[in-house]
């Protein structure tokens, strides 16, 4: 509707018929400044004032579109795509050297997209960049309970000390911890006596009935400088896996690689994280490109969070297949 010709612009001498009737010419009919100042019969200098004047009281209002970004979103959409899954959250360029600040954007979507409550379970696993990016700056989520999904304890390096990590995550967003007092291989004694006992039993409680899982993807053992202590990476057992989510390896079919002592494993299962409603991958590499692959298409995850060198890099991978 037009502005009425004799209401005044807030903190302008000018009238907002006056400012429109500018704008107008101006942006919708491309008339420039002397054609403008010919028509209303005003100096060129005060056309430039108006249109100024316009643009200050929101009778225009101009968006700059940064490509870097619709570059982004158009990546995101085809990674997807090419994956099968809901949705891909992509970073500018390479992250790998800054997860918890680079992907921190991408963290917010996430969970501002899914949209958890009070009382539901999250699931947080092991590994470097779930790690990283519980170190940044996360979103609040009062009331959400946070879970491991990995026994962590006597591990020797933090990113697979899975207690601290559900600590630091809840600390920081006001959720809830649960903690799971058990190292991730335990001895067949012990891995009995820890499924009898009412703590772990309502961890599984918490895997079993989890809204939302925000799970690291492992790159093939051989190509990695850090792995768990309980994990035999030089086995041949697992020469053939291309990565792990939970520290469940998984070939590049997706399917699950055994290796000596993985009955006894304390995680939770590719079969029950593949019922949980909301399954966000956090991966970034190069090296964790068939990992990527084989975890989406096993349906591992429906959801991935990643950086825009990763991405190109798994979509080259699917296309080559």
């Amino acid at each position: 509707m037009k502005p009425s010709t004799t209401a005044e612009a807030p903190g302008s001498k000018f009238s907002l018929a006056t400012l429109y009737e500018a704008a107008r010419m101006y942006y919708l009919e491309e008339a420039n400044q002397v054609q403008i100042a010919e028509r209303m019969q005003v100096s060129r200098p005060t056309v430039s004032r108006l249109l100024a004047e316009a643009r200050r009281v929101g009778l225009v209002r101009i968006e700059v579109i940064n490509p870097a970004n619709d570059e982004g979103r158009l990546l995101a959409e085809d990674l997807a795509r090419t994956l099968g899954l809901h949705k891909a959250y992509v970073a500018d360029g390479d992250q790998s050297a800054r997860m918890g600040a680079g992907l921190s954007a991408q963290v917010d979507e996430v969970f501002a997209d899914i949209g958890l409550t009070a009382g539901d379970v999250l699931l947080v696993s092991s590994g470097r960049t779930v790690y990283d990016i519980v170190e940044g700056v996360l979103p609040r989520l009062p009331g959400v309970i946070i879970s491991p999904t990995v026994g962590g304890q006597a591990e020797p390096e933090p990113w697979y000390q899975t207690n601290e990590i559900a600590r630091t995550m809840a600390e920081k967003t006001g959720g809830s911890p649960a903690f799971l007092f058990a190292q991730a291989l335990p001895s067949p004694e012990m891995y009995t006596s820890i499924h009898r006992d009412a703590s772990f039993q309502r961890i599984q409680r918490l895997w079993e009935n989890a809204s939302m899982a925000l799970l690291g993807v492992g790159a093939p053992p051989s190509s990695r400088g850090s792995i768990s202590k309980f994990i035999p990476s030089d086995d041949d057992s697992l020469l053939r896996a291309v990565g792990d989510i939970c520290l469940n390896f998984f070939d590049a079919a997706g399917h699950d690689v055994p290796f000596p002592g993985s009955e006894r494993m304390i995680n939770t299962r590719l079969e029950t994280l593949q019922q949980v409603p909301h399954t966000v991958a956090a991966a970034v590499g190069l090296n964790k490109a068939s990992s990527i692959v084989a975890g989406a298409k096993a349906g591992y995850f429906n959801r991935l969070i990643t950086d825009a060198r990763t991405a190109r890099a798994v979509i080259d991978l699917v296309e080559e297949e």
